[in-house]
C-alpha cells in the first residue's frame, strides 16, 4: 500500500518502571531522577562509541552487564527488594486468565521436567530509544485473530496480539502508537514502515474503501510482504515487490479463515469452522493448516480445501499459537492452559510431549 509519513506522533522514551502488580510499599528508597527524552530520528549512528554517547542512562551495554548492571537498567540497589524477590512475588501473585475453568492437577503430571541453568543467548545491549505499544493482552477478542502468510509454500504464522515480529536476529518490527516501526540492532536506528494514524487510501483501483486511524492489533512480516490486522477486523497488506504468487490467510472471530491474493487482494477461498479461529499456520510444504481457536481441540486441515483431516486433543483451554518444525511432521501448539504441546501430525491421537510455561497462556511459539 502507500507509504505514510508520521508527522503528528512522538516517539516517547521514559524511565517509568511499572510495578503496579507488585504489592509492596515504598518501592523506591529515593526518587528516581528523570532524564531527557531522546530524539529517535536523530539517533542514526552506526558506531558503538556514538551509541554509548547518545544512549539514555537506563540503557545497558554488554560491558556494563558483565560488570553487574541490570540488563533492563532497573536500579534494584535503590529498591527495597531484589530482582529475584520481585520475580518470585510476581509469579506467586499472577492469576492466569482462563476461558474454561477446571482442574489442572493432571496436566502438571504430564509436563516434562526441564533442566534449568543453560545459557542460550549472549546479552548485547538494551535500549529504551524505541518503545512498543500494546493496548490489551487479548485485543483481538473482538476482531481479526490471526494471519498466516503462505509464500511459495513457505508458511508463516501470525499470533493473537502479535505486535512484535523478528525477521532475523537483528531486524525487529514493532507497533508504536499508530505506526509500524523497523528497528535494526546493527545500525542502532529505526524507520517507520507503515502509518495508520491518518486515512489510508488503497492503491488498487478496484478498492475504493478508505480506512481511518486503524488500531493495529496483530501483524506479520516476511521478506517483501507485511500484513497488519486491525481491532475492527481491518486487514492491511503492504507489498514492496511482488514475485510470484503470495497468499495471505486471515483467521477471524467469525469462525472463518480467508485466503487472499496478496497482489490483487482478491479472495481466493474461505474455510468455515465451529468456533472462533485465533491462529492458523501453514506446514513447510504448504499442504496442511493448523487451525486453533476457542476450543480445546486443535485441527489439522487441507490447505487447499479446508477439509479437516485430523484432530489434536489434550489441551484444557483455548489455543493461541502454533509452529511447524521444518520437517513438516512435528507441530507445536500454545494454549491458555499455560502449556505447549508437541504433536506428530502423522499420529495425532496423543501429544508427544507437554512443556509447562512459567506464568500465563502460551501465545508465541517458534522452532
Amino acid at each position: 500500500m502507500e507509504h505514510f509519513q508520521n508527522d503528528d506522533l512522538e516517539y516517547i522514551v521514559d524511565d517509568y518502571y511499572d510495578f503496579d502488580d507488585f504489592e509492596h510499599d515504598d518501592l523506591f528508597a529515593e526518587p528516581e531522577p528523570r532524564r531527557d527524552t531522546a530524539d529517535f530520528d536523530s539517533f542514526d549512528s552506526d558506531f558503538e562509541d556514538d551509541f554509548e554517547s547518545k544512549k539514555p542512562k537506563t540503557d545497558t551495554s554488554a560491558v556494563e552487564a558483565r560488570n553487574g548492571k541490570d540488563i533492563q537498567g532497573i536500579p534494584w540497589e535503590r529498591l527495597n527488594f531484589t530482582r529475584d524477590k520481585y520475580r518470585e512475588t510476581r509469579l506467586r501473585q499472577y492469576k492466569n486468565y482462563e476461558s474454561l475453568s477446571g482442574s489442572r492437577e493432571g496436566m502438571e503430571k504430564e509436563c516434562l521436567q526441564v533442566e534449568k541453568g543453560n545459557a542460550f543467548y549472549d546479552f548485547q545491549f538494551n535500549t529504551r530509544l524505541v518503545k512498543s505499544t500494546i493496548v490489551h493482552f487479548q485485543i483481538l477478542a473482538y476482531a481479526m485473530a490471526s494471519v498466516s502468510i503462505n509464500c511459495k509454500a513457505l508458511g508463516l504464522m501470525m499470533l493473537l496480539r502479535n505486535l512484535l515480529w523478528a525477521t532475523s536476529k537483528h531486524d525487529v518490527y514493532l507497533m508504536q502508537n499508530y505506526s509500524v516501526m523497523h528497528w535494526s540492532s546493527l545500525l542502532r536506528k529505526g524507520k517507520e514502515v507503515l502509518n495508520v494514524a491518518k486515512p489510508i487510501v488503497p492503491n488498487l483501483k478496484r478498492q475504493s474503501q478508505q480506512l481511518s486511524r486503524v488500531q493495529i492489533s496483530t501483524m506479520a512480516v516476511k521478506e517483501n510482504l507485511m500484513v497488519a490486522g486491525g481491532f475492527q477486523g481491518e486487514l492491511i497488506c503492504k507489498v514492496s515487490v511482488c514475485f510470484g504468487a503470495l497468499r495471505v490467510m486471515a483467521a477471524n472471530n467469525d469462525a472463518q479463515i480467508r485466503v487472499f491474493d496478496a497482489e490483487t487482494f482478491s479472495t481466493l477461498n474461505r474455510f468455515s469452522f465451529d468456533w472462533s479461529v485465533n491462529n492458523t499456520s501453514v506446514s513447510p510444504d504448504g499442504k496442511l493448516l493448523a487451525v486453533l481457536g476457542d476450543s480445546t481441540d486443535c485441527l489439522i486441515a487441507d490447505a487447499q480445501s479446508g477439509k479437516v483431516t485430523g484432530t489434536l486433543e489434550g489441551h484444557l483451554d483455548y489455543s493461541f499459537a502454533s509452529a511447524w518444525h521444518p520437517d513438516g511432521n512435528i507441530l507445536a501448539t500454545g494454549n491458555q492452559d499455560t502449556t505447549c504441546r508437541l504433536w506428530d501430525v502423522r499420529k495425532p491421537s496423543q501429544s508427544l510431549a507437554v512443556l509447562k510455561g512459567r506464568m500465563g497462556a502460551i501465545r508465541a511459539l517458534k522452532f
